[in-house]
């Protein structure tokens, strides 16, 4: 079983902003796979399919942002899962606006929906999927709370579309293969 967990904000409030790049990322996935996200437990929404007659879940926690590894933590103790069947797709200020980064282990980069997930399950040993919302010239929490600009939407939907597509790859062939396909 692959657990993919988008992160985001719950409501009609955040939707399609910076912050949301992950919940955005998995309704595309959902869609693409037909796999429902819409079982509310573990404090989020969750969906169990099979993509490549692969068993996956698709996970959006509702505990807002800064509190994801909460909801996380319950998936993986419930369903007793190891931190290597976990893809994490999140934002990130660091990279520019629709590119995507791959990777296996790391810090959270300042990521504080990552944090509190490295902090709940305490280790960093967990595959992520980093979305571009690049940095901010004003504000960081309004920038990430704010949606992205009329120019900006083309590059954030290609990068959500290469995220969904570097899912895909990992769960056909591998993380490794992924990371080198779309890194």
């Amino acid at each position: 079983m692959i657990l993919i967990v988008g992160l985001g904000n719950p409501g009609k409030k955040y939707e399609g902003t910076r912050h949301n790049m992950g919940f955005m990322t998995i309704d595309l996935l959902s869609d693409l796979s037909k796999i429902d996200v819409d079982k509310e437990v573990f404090h989020g929404l969750l969906g169990r399919g099979k993509i490549f007659d692969q068993d996956v879940m698709l996970f959006k926690p509702t505990t807002y942002m800064n509190l994801s590894g909460t909801a996380v933590r319950e998936v993986i103790n419930y369903f007793k899962l190891d931190l290597s069947d976990i893809i994490v797709v999140c934002d990130d200020l660091a990279l520019p606006v629709g590119t995507i980064r791959l990777r296996t282990k790391g810090s959270s980069g300042g990521q504080k929906g990552l944090q509190n997930i490295i902090e709940n399950v305490g280790s960093e040993e967990f595959k992520r999927i980093r979305i571009g919302i690049g940095e901010p010239l004003y504000d960081t929490v309004d920038y990430v709370l704010g949606k992205p600009l009329k120019e900006e939407m083309p590059l954030i939907e290609d990068a959500i579309n290469n995220a969904v597509e570097a899912i895909k790859e990992a769960i056909k062939s591998d993380f490794d293969r992924a990371m080198n396909k779309f890194n």
